[in-house]
């Protein structure tokens, strides 16, 4: 039995939970499922959109426009870290006494209610292995839950419900959202230099993961990670690791590079238990691929399913995922926004078979551009042209002085373009047949993406 926390106590007696924010990407799966739990739901958020739509469907009420009359009834009001205190539902439940919840802490408190819980942390990967992850147990129909930061393809959804004690959560760090969950198994990808505006340093940063992966009683963990290895080095967990290097419990061997991704061999310690052949590009989903198929080998899936599972995954929604194609152009969007994605991003369209690769990049906050803007400059080195949006503020104000063009000065032909209508145009000008144009950014780059293949 899982030990409760404080916080968890404003769920006792609740039947009635309101979310302001409903329809972001971090909300609305929690939504899904809260109403699987038998709550009832109710929601509101600023726009229509797909999430709202299916969040009606399913029989959850959303209110577009927020005021104090939505929370009506309400026994708990959630919220987003993006909805402000001064947000009117937060302060009608403030005012009428209704307990108040921030997303992470309320989805701290689900994980304490599943006896199987899987959290998958990291700098980078995270939603591609807890896609891959739930794909693999949905296909085995082990009825798993899963709350994913991306849409996956095979249930067009950030959400699985099922029924089981399974859940696999997307396990964030960036402020520290992640420590409110309880992890039965964790999963440690990697460690990166990411979110230093909250942590300040990189002691603080692994300090963090090694709280989070503590917490749970078996980590899988990135052997050829060198903070990953310091940071699970004396944990309380048993660890398994995974990676490239044969010293690792499990390893990726005979590596071939095929159409749409490497096919390579899984080994645990030395024996060879499954093959895998992936239609995800780039090295890095090889590791994705590796670390997904050992928590669900060790959870008693059959290979061969697992293999078959993998065979079928074809990229959570904006992780390289392919928009579509254009008089022989290749159009893909990815969510990379710190230079080691962009790097592995890049890396991966230059090994398929594509010509040139063309690059619109979407810087995202001013911080990470500050103190990151070498790195990016470096991995879009990688693309044969770039352009780039002005930076997204998202929460921030540009106290730091940087712009797009501070990049681009440092590229050959790169150029800034703000117009996502011109920037559609430039980068359709610019491809030929053969060629790939990739979208990237954690903004709302994928509509330029959109528009190209739209529009011819």
């Amino acid at each position: 039995m899982k030990e409760f926390r404080a916080e968890d106590r404003l769920l006792d007696g609740v039947k009635h939970i309101h979310m302001i924010g409903i329809g972001g990407s971090g909300m609305s799966p929690l939504a899904q499922i809260l109403f699987a739990r038998g709550y009832t739901v109710t929601g509101s958020d600023v726009k229509e959109n797909e999430q709202v739509e299916k969040l009606r469907k399913m029989g959850i009420t959303v209110f577009i426009g927020q005021c104090a009359e939505n929370i009506k009834g309400a026994g708990l009001v959630a919220y987003s870290a993006a909805v402000p205190q001064e947000n009117p539902e937060r302060v009608a439940a403030e005012q009428n006494g209704i307990p108040t919840m921030e997303r992470a802490a309320l989805l701290g408190a689900v994980t304490r209610c599943y006896d199987n819980v899987i959290g998958v942390c990291g700098t980078h990967g995270k939603t591609s292995v807890t896609s891959m992850i739930t794909q693999i147990l949905y296909l085995d129909n082990r009825q798993p839950n899963a709350v994913i930061g991306g849409k996956l393809p095979l249930v067009d959804s950030f959400c699985v419900t099922g029924d089981s004690e399974t859940l696999v959560c997307e396990s964030c760090e960036f402020v520290d959202s992640f420590l409110h969950f309880s992890p039965d198994l964790s999963v440690l990808l990697n460690i990166d230099d990411d979110h230093l505006d909250y942590f300040k340093t990189m002691e603080n940063l692994e300090n963090s993961f090694k709280k989070f992966v503590s917490m749970s009683r078996k980590c899988y963990a990135n052997g050829d990670d060198e903070r990953v290895r310091r940071v699970v080095g004396d944990i309380p967990s048993q660890v398994v690791t995974y990676g490239f290097d044969n010293t690792n419990d499990y390893s990726a061997a005979n590596l071939q590079k095929g159409k749409y991704g490497f096919a390579f061999d899984v080994c645990y310690k030395g024996e060879t238990v499954g093959h895998v052949e992936l239609h995800v590009p780039g090295r890095h989903n090889v590791l994705n691929g590796l670390v997904s198929f050992a928590v669900c080998y060790e959870m008693g899936v059959a290979p061969q399913s697992i293999a078959d599972a993998l065979a079928r995954f074809t990229g959570a929604g904006r992780r390289f995922e392919f928009i579509g194609t254009v008089d022989g152009i290749t159009v893909a969007d990815d969510f990379a926004h710190h230079p080691t994605e962009m790097a592995a991003t890049l890396s991966a369209a230059r090994d398929l078979d594509y010509g040139r690769v063309i690059v619109a990049f979407q810087p995202y906050t001013y911080s990470r551009v500050a103190l990151l803007k070498e790195g990016m400059t470096e991995a879009l080195r990688l693309a044969d042209q770039v352009f780039l949006t002005p930076i997204v503020a998202s929460r921030e104000v540009n106290t730091y002085n940087v712009y797009s063009e501070d990049i681009a000065k440092n590229l050959p032909d790169a150029a800034v373009v703000g117009d996502y209508d011109e920037l559609a145009k430039c980068l359709r000008d610019a491809a030929k047949p053969g060629d790939i144009i990739l979208t990237m950014g954690a903004g709302d780059i994928f509509k330029v993406a959109r528009k190209i293949v739209e529009n011819g």
